[in-house]
């Protein structure tokens, strides 16, 4: 292959091993945590999603094919892989394939420093596609006897809330990471710091004790988003969510005692709620600051025109 083919092709690949590998390394880490639905191994938060959407946004739809070879390598770490697990191999590439071009199609900047931006990551790049590898994935453990048909519904629900997670909490932090600086104000930096220290003491007090105090986060998600836009409302969302799903897999503080059921309900509704109020209010905040920004210079273009144009000065 000459030269200038292997300087075009080159970078393709590399992204195409670096998806794989990203994809394969977060899919570790999500079974960390796994559950077990009726039968099925279901993670109430699945980072690769996530990891594959925002790959795709970076690097554009040629990386594709590293989203199938994570997702075989990660099926190989829980058991060997047959040709019936195909299908599975094929929601999870699709989903966040069809993610990706939803955003694309509605305009979506990377940026996410306006509110459709946040409103369209949740439903064209989370909520939806992950219809696909959920329906996709439930219906391939029934058919292939894995599940029976009785038991669709939870583990479809179940399936599609962990993927769906997967976007909403790793695809923003990992977008604003790329782009991310440290402030330059000291007061900032002071304040950044303030926050992190209290952030994980009082997520951990939320999810361990035996007390319904989940709610205490949300103060949390509000300060950072207010105050540090995504930068730092991605991070909070994390924390919130990798310290709950501990505490729930470990069926500790206020997940003691419950059924499976109501911890994966309690469990999905605080993490979806975590994403969305971090995710969005950050959006709104970005948003309101930029047109702040444009009024300023607006007005402070116009009273430049107004000191040329005043009596005594000369005008261009």
């Amino acid at each position: 292959m000459p030269t200038q083919e292997w300087r075009r092709v080159l970078p393709t690949l590399l992204g195409i091993v670096a998806l794989a590998v990203a994809y394969y390394g977060t899919g570790r880490l999500g079974l960390h945590h796994q559950v077990v639905v009726d039968g099925a191994m279901v993670t109430p938060l699945w980072p690769p999603t996530g990891v594959a959407l925002a790959c795709l946004l970076w690097m554009g739809l040629r990386v594709w094919p590293g989203i199938p070879l994570g997702t075989y390598l990660a099926i190989e770490r829980i058991s060997s892989f047959d040709l019936a697990d195909a299908p599975i191999l094929a929601g999870n590439t699709l989903a966040p394939v069809a993610g990706y071009l939803l955003l694309r199609e509605a305009g979506f900047r990377t940026e996410i420093d306006r509110l459709r931006d946040g409103v369209a990551l949740v439903f064209l790049g989370g909520l939806l596609p992950i219809l696909i590898s959920s329906t996709v994935g439930t219906a391939t453990l029934v058919l292939t006897g894995d599940l029976p048909l009785s038991e669709f519904w939870p583990v479809w629900s179940a399936w599609w809330a962990g993927d769906a997670m997967g976007v909403l909490v790793v695809t923003p932090l990992l977008l604003v990471l790329r782009r991310a600086r440290m402030p330059r104000d000291p007061y900032r930096m002071a304040e950044a710091a303030v926050l992190a220290v209290i952030a994980v003491p009082v997520t951990l007090f939320a999810t361990r004790t035996s007390l319904s105090l989940l709610f205490l986060v949300f103060p949390l998600l509000i300060w950072a988003a207010v105050r540090f836009q995504l930068a730092g409302s991605a991070p909070c969302t994390l924390l919130v969510s990798v310290l709950a799903i501990a505490a729930a897999t470990d069926r500790d503080g206020p997940f003691a005692g419950q059924t499976l059921l109501a911890i994966m309900v309690n469990l999905q509704a605080l993490n979806g709620a975590a994403a969305l109020t971090g995710l969005l209010l950050a959006a709104l905040v970005t948003e309101q600051n930029g047109i702040r920004l444009k009024i300023e210079q607006v007005c402070e273009d116009l009273a430049e025109v107004v000191q040329r144009l005043s009596p005594g000065k000369p005008a261009d």
